[in-house]
């Protein structure tokens, strides 16, 4: 800890007497990852911490989701919190004492330390009861691609749980442990696939002639791509699309010329307008290149998370309770990120917020989802801190 701990400790004296046990914890659950839907182990330990705490648990949405529910006070507006859950399909490569015992998974995004962070902010609600109205803290599964959100809000979250706001939190390497940014407007960007196919006739690699070639078709089109974002889209708004994979013909075959090539991809835009015109113009460039070299094209656009927006009023909120832990370490500014994050799913049904928590240094360029990323447990207080501050603020004790 640094020169804010006092500041922090002023907040929540509790979570600082208590944070060898949440420090421990973190490097329990990070040495036993689960993956989306998997999350078992995770979500028994956290209905366990939290029943304990005298918050009422619910369970089963989304599969493996865990919401517990507090009330203080007689207000009527109530809250959600969230922290995702679930690990990576991926190795740890550093060695570290409390290193992933599974083979192939890995706590690589720092999702240990934030089921860890809202653990700790409830236990300190529920001892002191120092807001009034309703908090939902909610255990997302699956946020990293298997759509765990997006399950959760179909197994009705917010006809079971209503809020008047939900807020999320991500730790964010390169900034100080002691730092968060809280900016209104887009935060991470739309995440879909796509998928083209083209549709030859194959032939002797001799002989190109007597066939289609649906290889040249593909090498045209993956070369024309990025004219969409370079010549289609408006250059004020940021969009990303990446061909990321490609199959066609067999290396043990260097005389045919295949039938058929498979690209894949991503679209990311920041916002609903740029995210429809990526869609429309990857297929229109697929179909117009397999008309130009008499060949046709399949096309599936996959939608899977929206963009991350801050909604004003709850981002608000949050630049007031940052405020108040983080002083002038409170960033204000911080770019957006092209990322998704399946959070979006809950801001859509809810006006949100999310914000950037520091993580320190990024030891040897080890970022989220690298094989050597870890959560820094110096974080653990702050943004703790910061949601006790958040349900205070949003939920003042003098509400009625």
């Amino acid at each position: 800890m640094n020169a804010h701990r006092n500041s922090v400790e002023a907040v929540t004296t509790a979570i600082c007497e208590d944070l060898a046990f949440w420090t421990e914890l973190r490097r329990d659950l990070h040495a036993h990852p689960e993956l989306g839907f998997e999350e078992e182990r995770t979500s028994d330990i956290v209905a366990k911490l939290l029943t304990e705490d005298g918050i009422a648990v619910h369970r089963g949405l989304g599969g493996t989701g865990v919401v517990g529910t507090l009330r203080a006070g007689d207000g009527n507006r109530a809250i959600g919190l969230r922290a995702d859950m679930d690990a990576l399909a991926m190795p740890e490569t550093a060695d570290r004492p409390y290193k992933s015992k599974t083979p192939g998974k890995m706590h690589a995004c720092g999702h240990d330390g934030h089921t860890v962070m809202l653990l700790a902010a409830a236990r300190c609600l529920a001892r002191s009861k120092s807001f009034s109205g309703t908090v939902h803290f909610i255990f997302q599964p699956a946020e990293e691609g298997r759509g765990g959100a997006k399950k959760m809000v179909e197994d009705g979250l917010f006809e079971q749980f209503p809020c008047d706001a939900v807020y999320g939190l991500h730790n964010m390497p390169g900034l100080g442990v002691d730092e968060m940014a809280v900016v209104e407007g887009p935060q991470l960007a739309s995440s879909d696939s796509w998928l083209v196919t083209f549709r030859g006739t194959g032939t002797h690699g001799a002989k190109p002639h007597l066939g289609r070639d649906p290889v040249t078709a593909a090498g045209h089109f993956i070369a024309s791509l990025q004219t969409i974002v370079g010549r289609v889209v408006d250059p004020l708004q940021p969009a990303v699309v990446s061909a990321c994979s490609l199959q066609a013909g067999d290396p043990k075959a260097l005389n045919v010329i295949p039938d058929i090539v498979e690209i894949g991809g991503t679209a990311r835009a920041y916002s609903a307008e740029i995210r429809d015109q990526l869609e429309t113009e990857i297929g229109r460039l697929a179909q117009g290149m397999a008309t130009s070299f008499g060949i046709e094209a399949d096309y599936r656009f996959i939608r899977r998370i929206p963009p991350v927006i801050n909604a004003a009023e709850p981002t608000q909120t949050a630049l007031k309770a940052a405020g108040n832990v983080f002083g002038e370490k409170l960033r204000t500014a911080f770019p957006p990120s092209t990322a998704g994050d399946d959070f979006a799913f809950f801001g859509n049904e809810v006006p949100g917020c999310y914000v950037w928590l520091g993580n320190g240094p990024a030891i040897d360029g080890a970022l989220h989802h690298n094989t050597a990323y870890d959560f820094n447990d110096d974080a653990i207080a702050y943004g703790a801190a910061y949601w006790v501050r958040l349900a205070e603020t949003e939920l003042p004790a003098n509400a009625v």
